[in-house]
């Protein structure tokens, strides 16, 4: 198998809940592995100084109508969050602790995680509701909040944000494959392409 495709993401980005509806499906046909890498996108932004999509003038109205498209073109459930952006520190923590035994639950999780908050437009930034979701993948909700709380897993999620920035990642999804990078939900067929044809 050759090198993994790294999906970096922040589960309070909309055009990261589209990508990850995709990804795993598009790369299984070319023996690669998709390694899925939430990190904090704030600490992205603090080095390129940027804000979130809504907080520009103009731009925010369009990605909204965007998402909602995408979401109808997609075929995937959307209400735009009243929170919106939210701290998804709990749920990346969840996810890491979660990953360490199970790579499947994992991204099962994850993507529960991008449908409550997306789909349903449901607050998931608070651990008690990052435990909640967990406890459908048969985790206890108990163990899921002491995760959360514990101090090598909080460290986890700054390490594995500092090397993705080091990296340079700087948005939402990022996917980085043979060490080329791909910014965006738009360039998942770029990512297709360079799987293909072996990059150009």
């Amino acid at each position: 198998m050759s090198d993994p495709v790294e999906f970096y993401f922040d589960f309070s980005s909309p055009y990261a809940y589209f990508a990850a509806h995709k990804i795993d499906e598009m790369v299984e046909g070319f023996g690669r592995e998709v390694v899925w890498k939430p990190m904090m996108l704030g600490a992205a932004l603090k080095e390129t100084g940027g804000l979130p999509l809504t907080q520009y003038p103009i731009k925010g109205d369009y990605c909204r109508s965007d998402w909602a498209r995408l979401a109808r073109f997609q075929e995937l459930p959307w209400s735009m969050p009243a929170n919106f952006p939210i701290a998804t520190l709990a749920a990346a923590r969840a996810f890491y602790w979660i990953d360490d035994q199970d790579l499947a639950k994992a991204k099962a999780f994850a993507w529960d995680c991008f449908l409550k908050f997306y789909g349903e437009g449901e607050d998931i930034s608070s651990p008690k509701s990052v435990a909640a979701i967990a406890v459908k993948h048969g985790l206890a909700e108990d163990d899921v909040i002491s995760a959360i709380a514990d101090d090598t897993v909080k460290q986890r999620v700054k390490d594995e944000t500092t090397a993705a920035v080091a990296k340079g990642v700087f948005g939402s999804p990022f996917i980085i494959v043979d060490g080329e990078q791909f910014w965006g939900a738009d360039r998942l067929w770029m990512v297709k392409r360079w799987l293909r044809a072996g990059g150009w």
